[in-house]
């Protein structure tokens, strides 16, 4: 294939998914989904290996193109079939990220999948948004294995009931109350039969044949570009060491040490050193841990690089099972997927800036200071909230730091206030930059943001956030950026708490900003 039917086919492709994002977008019916944008699509080949995505969520993706090969072996697929999966460990990140999974057949033969992972805000936890300060998985909702949500083109309302939290036989009576999750779920089937079509129309442009030789010529091109690319780190051993603040349990300073070796354009990242799996929920599956390795070397690689298997093709990692990052069932997770994942990035950068330090950042503000909340109420109500809050973008060799924006392992949106207000009994009193939490530098880091919020009815709320002992680094003499601060009425409470609020009651979230740099 000469560069130009290269470059026009993966174009094609990757629209394939931006489609299917549009498609989820516009069809979902939380706030999660449709306004924050938590979630991402893509498309695999036949045993499962990464073909293309959107730019979408790195968290999302990176685990999915690490897992799915061992997703797509576990079942009979037949055209018209939905699968669903969110168990950690077989594949997933944490349980409120579903991902739905649909084969593309031609002519009888199965060619592709297209999937598409989104948070749900309501998947059955101990605690209304479902990301509790965990002990156990079990305790973080409904796990389910893969499964199929629809078989040869018939829905399978039993497991479409457990997700969405129904009661046995709900849906057929046509008396569903959660309206929002069922909707959600429909979504993200909808998300995907776009996908299916559009990727059928695409064989049948270039035949089976065809396209399956294209899939194999853009890894391949893939995989040249990447080599290439990291060529340009110098071969040697980096190290480095940060710590988390805590696990929510009482564990404190949970230690993530990489070792990246360098060879003539192989990169193995070997997590030996790191803190072995703890009683919170801030342990990773071992997909979760590569999602982050994969996402900070695709950041060092050229942007035509295609999103496809062949780009990571050169990098290996290893984290010993039982351990922070590879941990064994039934290990909670529910924080590993946002905030362990973001301190691996900071891990990995960190080595980095070692070895090509007139490219690597600054610490970002190395938390997703996520909040979930909700009540269920004697009539029968109930909400469920959850979002990521951005902060400080670490200062770069090349410019300060943006402020108030989400960094590295999530893409997600605000959730604009007028949207919250209308949902949720909340009222937002706040949000605003906070003003100097960047590190000082030649090159200031990013500020942080300050988001009030002042509750309405009963609620329970839960924050899972890092960055509030440990704070983001500067590199090259930089300044630390400032720690990020909760509070509950003015008193200051945990990084990772769960608290029950009652009307009239006011949340404060102060993130962290990103820290400076100096050259």
């Amino acid at each position: 294939m000469n560069p130009i039917e290269l470059s026009v086919f993966s174009s094609r492709i990757e629209s394939i998914c931006d489609e299917m994002g549009a498609a989820l977008k516009r069809a979902a019916f939380s706030p999660n989904i449709k306004d924050r944008l938590d979630f991402s699509c893509a498309i695999f080949d036949a045993k499962g290996n990464l073909t293309a995505q959107a730019a979408h969520i790195p968290v999302h993706l990176g685990s999915m193109a690490y897992a799915m090969a061992s997703i797509v072996t576990r079942l009979e697929w037949a055209a018209g079939d939905m699968v669903v999966v969110n168990d950690p460990f077989m594949g997933g990140t944490h349980l409120p990220d579903v991902t739905v999974i649909a084969p593309v057949f031609d002519a009888g033969a199965l060619i592709a999948f297209v999937a598409n992972r989104a948070h749900h805000a309501n998947i059955g936890a101990s605690a209304p948004g479902s990301m509790p300060v965990s002990g156990n998985l079990h305790e973080e909702g409904v796990v389910i294995a893969p499964d199929y949500l629809i078989r040869k083109g018939e829905w399978q309302l039993g497991l479409l009931e457990k997700l969405a939290g129904l009661p046995a036989g709900s849906l057929s009576q046509d008396s569903a109350s959660d309206v929002t999750s069922v909707g959600d779920f429909t979504a993200q089937v909808s998300a995907n039969r776009v996908g299916v079509t559009r990727l059928q129309q695409l064989i049948e442009r270039y035949g089976s044949n065809g396209y399956l030789r294209m899939v194999e010529d853009l890894n391949q091109y893939a995989e040249i570009l990447a080599r290439d690319s990291l060529l340009e780190i110098p071969d040697g051993e980096y190290r480095f060491l940060d710590c988390l603040d805590d696990d929510g349990l009482g564990n404190e300073n949970i230690a993530i040490v990489a070792c990246i070796t360098i060879k003539s354009g192989e990169v193995e990242v070997d997590f030996a050193g790191t803190s072995a799996q703890v009683p919170g929920n801030v342990n990773c599956p071992l997909s979760v841990a590569a999602a982050a390795v994969l996402y900070v070397f695709r950041c060092l690689m050229p942007e035509r690089v295609p999103a496809c298997a062949g780009a990571f093709r050169c990098i290996q990692l290893k984290a010993e099972a039982g351990s922070l990052l590879n941990a064994r069932y039934p290990a909670a997770v529910a924080a590993g997927n946002v905030e362990t994942s973001t301190r691996i990035v900071d891990v990995i950068l960190g080595a980095l800036s070692q070895a090509i330090p007139q490219r690597i950042p600054a610490a970002s503000h190395g938390s997703m200071n996520n909040l979930a909340m909700g009540a269920v109420y004697d009539d029968g109500r109930r909400w469920d909230y959850y979002e990521t809050m951005a902060g400080g973008m670490g200062a770069s060799p090349t410019g300060d730091g943006l402020s108030a924006v989400q960094t590295h392992m999530t893409n997600t949106l605000n959730t604009p206030v007028e949207s919250l207000e209308a949902h949720y009994p909340l009222r937002v009193l706040r949000y605003q930059i906070r003003t100097g939490s960047g590190g000082t530098g030649q090159h200031r880091g990013g500020d942080g943001l300050v988001r009030e919020v002042a509750f309405l009815q009963p609620a329970t709320v839960t924050l899972l956030t890092e960055r509030r002992v440990n704070a983001p680094w500067g590199l090259n003499g930089g300044g630390e950026a400032e720690r990020g601060r909760n509070t509950l009425n003015n008193k200051i409470v945990a990084g990772k708490v769960t608290l029950q609020v009652k009307p009239g009651d006011v949340l404060t979230v102060a993130t962290p900003g990103g820290g400076g740099w100096t050259e």
